[in-house]
């Protein structure tokens, strides 16, 4: 498969959405102090941006984005659902060595199941 054949744009707004959801969803408006609470994370005024794991973010959402992408290009939903499961479910199993709550692994493993349908629905629209 060559990746011309892919919907670019659809991949960049799914990847770039994503990333914007993010921000909504760990914020104030939703579970931001759920989330800090269940993960061991001090939320101060002062605090910097998490740059580096922003980057880390996007480049794997980005990641994620592609993948769906291809499975788009192949009509394999079905294999794009599966992708995004195993993300969610392997991000929460990071979280629970971690010790987070479980508020804080579903926040985590809902805000990965959200993103990819985000990406579905570039696919589906773009």
């Amino acid at each position: 498969m060559e990746f011309e054949t892919l919907n670019w744009l659809a991949v960049i707004a799914g990847a770039v959405v994503a990333f914007l959801f993010g921000w909504l969803w760990y914020s104030p408006l939703l579970f931001l102090k759920t989330w800090a609470k269940g993960s061991g994370v001090e939320l101060a005024e002062d605090s910097k941006l998490p740059v580096g794991a922003m980057v880390l973010q996007i480049a794997g959402l980005f990641c994620l984005a592609l993948v769906i992408g291809i499975t788009a290009s192949f009509d394999a939903l079905f294999a794009a659902i599966f992708a995004i499961l195993a993300a969610a479910t392997l991000t929460a199993s990071n979280g629970a060595f971690c010790n987070k709550s479980t508020a804080a692994l579903t926040i985590d493993a809902g805000y990965i199941v959200c993103a990819g349908i985000v990406m579905i629905l570039a696919q589906a629209v773009l």
